[in-house]
């Protein structure tokens, strides 16, 4: 893969090149929670309007990566263990772990706790039934949270059907052909975050690139957008973390 390396405040910021075949296109670049810088490049970009706007936005490259690894600093490996802390719709919820041979498997909500019941001593049991619950209710929210979008953004003539899956780099994504596919994790996510996601991805129903009528939209639709976006960035680690 293709790669810039950039310099800022003393460090080597190595920053992929990802091309992009829409001509007219703006180059993008994204910081991941995982430290890799991506620049999304359209076809035929000189490079002089490349290196430009890496040395436009290298600050800002520099300062994302910083906020990421001050949240790494305070992130520990999860060990499935009561007492723990887990996210749902924004709020933490601690851990309890009960193990319980002859009774059914379950993980439920109750007052601040995400209660799970195992049969067996296996801490991959534990993070399956938690995923299992994630993904049931990420599907109940998501849903919910669509329909109740769906009067502000008027030019969605037909409810999209909404995929879940697992992103390493994306809350979500548009097809072609309209269908939304969203990252069940993101319902750890407070709500306004939530909004955010879908409504990026409604506004692709009719804006299918991101030149300035998609931001106007976006805009329209939910005005401080960009408030929740950065919130969201800033607990991506957190959201994410296995």
């Amino acid at each position: 893969m293709e790669e810039r390396i950039l310099t800022y405040g003393g460090e080597t910021i190595h920053v992929e090149l990802l091309p992009h075949p829409r001509l007219g296109t703006k180059l993008r670049l994204k910081v991941l929670s995982d430290l890799r810088v991506q620049a999304l490049v359209p076809e035929g970009t000189p490079d002089s309007n490349l290196e430009q706007a890496l040395q436009h936005k290298i600050r800002w490259i520099w300062q994302k990566l910083r906020d990421f690894r001050a949240v790494q600093e305070h992130t520990i490996p999860r060990e499935y263990v009561s007492g723990e802390s887990h996210f749902y719709l924004g709020r933490r919820y601690l851990l309890k772990v009960y193990y319980q041979p002859n009774s059914a498997e379950t993980v439920r909500m109750s007052r601040g706790y995400l209660e799970v019941s195992v049969q067996k001593r296996h801490v991959i049991r534990i993070q399956k039934l938690l995923d299992l619950w994630y993904f049931t209710r990420a599907q109940k929210v998501f849903q919910a949270r669509l329909t109740a979008l769906l009067p502000i953004t008027i030019w969605v003539k037909n409810p999209p059907f909404i995929k879940l899956q697992v992103m390493q780099t994306q809350w979500g994504n548009c097809s072609p052909k309209g269908m939304i596919t969203l990252n069940p994790y993101l319902v750890k996510a407070p709500r306004e975050c939530i909004d955010y996601v879908i409504l990026h991805e409604l506004c692709h129903l009719k804006e299918h690139n991101h030149k300035p009528a998609f931001w106007s939209l976006l805009d329209r639709a939910m005005p401080d957008w960009a408030r929740h976006k950065a919130r969201l960035d800033t607990m991506a680690e957190l959201i994410l973390q296995k």
